[in-house]
């Protein structure tokens, strides 16, 4: 993994939301969302030393551009986005080892990550946001804050898991969210939707309009309903 160092940012204890490609495309819609919204500027990117696919564009191959950004704005850095993850554990923990880097570098605080949660209940057009914490103390934190812990035992793998794992570690306090969803295969807007107002909720900030998302997710319904 090459981490390249474009500029110096200008942030002090910033809060980190990091979250890659996985279910749904939730953690991709919901970053690219945040820095679309907020006019977020690069200021370091991470690409993988060796490709995990290659295109096949009908007779010949062509090799992806595998990189993820990090972005920032006042007291914000995002991490991630882009397409897919690491497909080998050295480099998704050299990843994760470089996002909390990146956040003793800047004291930042808190972690943020979310991705989909796959689930068999039948919601509509109204996915709950569930989430999980680095520690039993700050879950507790969150009981007054209408939110909803994951309700079982599971593992958590991918990115959008193991970054807690590394905040634990590293003594840096995390939250995940995971947006409920039925269909893992088909981009998941309501359940990004429905991450974004849970972040908000958290962090006592605006992230931006999401009607967008919402004509997004009724064109997604109709096509597939069609």
């Amino acid at each position: 993994m090459e981490f390249i160092q474009n500029e110096e940012p200008d942030v002090e204890k910033p809060i980190i939301i990091a979250a890659m490609q996985d279910m749904g495309n939730v953690g991709n819609i919901v970053v690219n969302f945040i820095n679309e919204s907020l006019g977020t500027k690069i200021f370091r990117t991470a690409k993988t030393s060796f490709p995990t696919y290659v295109i096949d564009k009908g007779g010949y191959i062509d090799l992806p551009d595998e990189e993820w950004e990090y972005r920032c704005t006042e007291d914000l850095v995002v991490f991630g986005g882009g397409k897919g993850q690491p497909q080998s554990n050295d480099e998704l923990n050299a990843l994760c080892q470089d996002v909390i880097d990146v956040a003793k570098k800047y004291s930042a605080k808190f972690i943020y990550t979310l991705g989909g949660f796959h689930t068999n209940r039948i919601f509509g057009n109204s996915p709950k946001t569930y989430i999980t914490t680095t520690s039993r103390e700050l879950t507790k934190h969150m009981e007054g804050l209408d939110v909803e812990t994951t309700p079982q035992r599971s593992i958590i793998t991918g990115f959008n898991g193991l970054i807690l794992g590394f905040a634990k570690k590293n003594e840096i306090q995390g939250i995940g969210m995971y947006g409920e969803l039925n269909e893992p295969e088909i981009p998941q807007y309501r359940s990004a939707i429905s991450i974004i107002k849970t972040l908000e909720k958290l962090t006592y900030r605006k992230f931006g309009d999401t009607s967008q998302l919402e004509i997004r997710a009724k064109d997604i319904e109709r096509k597939f309903k069609n």
